[in-house]
């Protein structure tokens, strides 16, 4: 019986060997599932970065400027003109925005001046002329001088006409504050002499900061005779306002003052309307007639030279009996020259003109063909 029972035993300890052996080829070990999961995982993981790759990130696709952090300049016109238009359309481009520049910048357009016609009297000869100007220094070089010995002639000096300056009880009445202005318009020496005169009579201290616009540059440097000479407070042009259009506008901020005779150009205030600046026109000086009475007559004298309308209005003062008859009358300016025709005299010389701009070049051209005869 003993035998049987260990015999049985026997057989199912083999059975339950042979049952632990099936177990352990068909069930995988601890360490073989953990195997097999990594791969799992690791083909999860190979499949996110493929994803990442193929996808872009929403920034990048809605804000690329914070992608790149650089912000993105826009395309100049002109490279988009170059690559898409053609030659026309880029010189149409060109010409438009040449037209808005110069817009930019105001024109001046003064009126034009009158036409001056000048008379067929026949052309004597000449051999005296007389200059209504002041007598020039000996030592001093004058085109006149110049034009006497080059055709022997004689030339006289008179002034017909004489400044004289406003009293200070005179130019109060004006009611005139100088301090008031910061900037002055200066267009001859005698402006500058009276303006500083004005000053000191009435005790006016003109300020370092006050700025000088002086119609050339002959009046800029006579300025050194009362104050000293700075180029950053100085301006000057080259014998016409216009020449200082730009100036006066990069100062349009300053109220100006015009120290001017009582007959004056027109054209200049005219000028500063135009460029519509702040100014105040004041007289300084007043331009009266001579005393002639010592030149007992004209009729030796050939040609008589005018610089001024105040310089015919002394003739007609000084010789009111005078008749021109063959005595021919030469006209410096449009003004001068109305005013001659004005009064009922004949003008036979007009300078400047497209051929001659000085009066001397105008002379010189009358007396060769005059005397060549």
């Amino acid at each position: 019986m003993s035998a049987k029972r260990s015999a049985a035993k026997k057989k199912v300890a083999k059975k339950e060997v042979k049952k632990s052996v099936k177990t352990q080829k068909t069930a995988p070990s601890p360490k073989k599932k953990k195997a097999a999961k990594a791969p799992v995982a690791s083909a999860t993981k190979k499949s996110k970065v493929v994803v990442a790759k193929t996808t872009p990130k929403p920034s990048t696709v809605i804000t690329p400027a914070k992608a790149t952090k650089k912000p993105i300049k826009p395309v100049k016109e002109k490279k988009v003109i170059a690559n898409s238009e053609d030659k026309e359309s880029i010189e149409k481009a060109q010409a438009i925005k040449r037209v808005r520049k110069s817009s930019k910048k105001q024109v001046i357009t003064l009126p034009p001046p009158p036409n001056i016609e000048v008379s067929n009297h026949p052309k004597t000869k000449v051999k005296h002329i007389l200059v209504s100007q002041p007598k020039p220094a000996e030592n001093d070089k004058n085109p006149y001088l110049d034009l006497a010995k080059k055709h022997h002639i004689n030339v006289t000096f008179r002034q017909f006409i004489k400044v004289e300056g406003l009293t200070s009880q005179e130019f109060r009445a004006q009611r005139i504050d100088i301090l008031e202005h910061g900037a002055v318009i200066l267009t001859s020496k005698l402006a500058v002499d009276h303006y500083f005169r004005i000053c000191n009579e009435m005790r006016v201290t003109v300020p370092e900061s006050m700025k000088y616009f002086c119609i050339n540059e002959q009046t800029a440097y006579y300025l050194q005779k009362y104050i000293q000479y700075r180029k950053r407070k100085i301006f000057f042009g080259h014998g016409t306002i216009i020449d200082l259009v730009d100036v006066i506008r990069k100062n349009r901020a300053e109220k100006f003052l015009l120290p001017a005779s009582d007959v004056h150009k027109e054209q200049i205030v005219d000028f500063l309307d135009e460029v519509k600046i702040t100014f105040t026109k004041a007289t300084f000086y007043k331009t009266v007639s001579a005393d002639l009475s010592d030149i007992k007559s004209l009729s030796d004298i050939d040609i008589l030279v005018f610089f001024t309308p105040v310089g015919i209005k002394s003739l007609k003062q000084n010789f009111p009996n005078f008749r021109q008859g063959n005595t021919r009358i030469a006209a410096f300016g449009h003004a001068t020259a109305m005013m001659v025709k004005n009064l009922g005299f004949r003008l036979d010389i007009f300078a400047p003109n497209p051929q001659n701009p000085s009066m001397t070049g105008a002379l010189d051209v009358y007396i060769k063909e005059a005397n060549k005869k």
